[in-house]
């Protein structure tokens, strides 16, 4: 196999992505932490996204074929889950406050001699490509329903002459808060935030390797930017038949200096300047 990965920090103050690499057990994937609403911060200030990618990333990674041979991707995520919540009770967090809690997507693969494994949660993303170069889409955004009244209200102020990324964000930011109450909920979205309604939730399946050519995972950071107005859902295919044209760094470069001079979010409605941006890109 050839793996090819980045992780590159936004416009935010900790790179709250993480890569997971646990390459004795062919178990790979991103991580996409998400800071809560009532801050918190860590010994070294660290953001409560970047706490939970990181406490996620340490326990795949430091994982050992006895504690993952006899089980599935699924139930890994769940204990990983159940690890999260532990360092958030140590850490005095209010598990009873959604809005209080560290949360993160993932997109995970484990390689087989003739299979892969996967789970997904949140908007973390995986993609198959095969020898014929067809693009499989396997996962499914989870948050982009959620997202979806907010980034209308975006345009909407946008539409209304306010240029200002700040006021834009205040104008979405209680939306935010309140989609907070539908994490892991059957009418809301799925995320590894702690609360064992995860369990219920993860997406997870096994693709056989037949003419299986490479397989993407990424974090919403890298996703194909979509114009104001537009309705394009084809996003993932173009990130992937950019990989495959080109290369992961730089596609990553070529979507920063769009980011950059469309810095105030207006052409491109967006949360961040620039979210961070990490994947992992596997060629069999």
């Amino acid at each position: 196999m050839n793996i090819d990965t980045i992780s590159i920090k936004g416009s935010g103050e900790w790179n709250e992505d993480a890569l997971v690499m646990n390459e004795s057990l062919h178990i790979y994937g991103v991580l996409d932490g998400a800071t809560s609403i009532h801050p918190y911060r860590g010994p070294n200030q660290e953001t409560g996204g970047y706490l939970a990618s990181a406490c996620i990333k340490h326990y795949l990674e430091d994982l050992r074929a006895e504690e993952v041979d006899s089980t599935t991707l699924k139930q890994v995520v769940i204990q990983a889950n159940k690890r999260l919540r532990d360092k958030m009770v140590e850490a005095g967090v209010n598990i009873a406050d959604k809005v209080s809690l560290w949360t993160s997507a993932l997109a995970l693969i484990r390689v087989h001699d003739y299979s892969v494994d996967y789970a997904q949660v949140g908007d973390c993303m995986i993609a198959a490509v095969y020898e014929d170069k067809s693009v499989r889409v396997v996962s499914r955004d989870q948050v982009a329903h959620i997202d979806l009244e907010s980034k209308r209200i975006w345009e909407e102020g946008i539409r209304n002459g306010i240029t200002s990324r700040e006021q834009l964000w205040e104008m979405v930011k209680p939306v935010i808060i309140k989609n907070k109450s539908r994490m892991n909920t059957i009418s809301g979205y799925s995320v590894l935030s702690g609360e064992p309604e995860l369990a219920d939730l993860v997406e997870y399946g096994t693709l056989n390797r037949i003419n299986l050519k490479a397989m993407l995972m990424v974090t919403d950071g890298l996703f194909h930017p979509v114009e104001r107005g537009s309705n394009d859902s084809g996003g993932l295919e173009r990130l992937v038949q950019a990989v495959m044209e080109k290369s992961l760094s730089s596609y990553a470069d070529w979507l920063i200096s769009l980011e950059v001079e469309d810095s105030n979010c207006q052409k491109y409605p967006r949360f961040k300047v620039s979210d961070d941006k990490t994947a992992v890109w596997i060629q069999f």
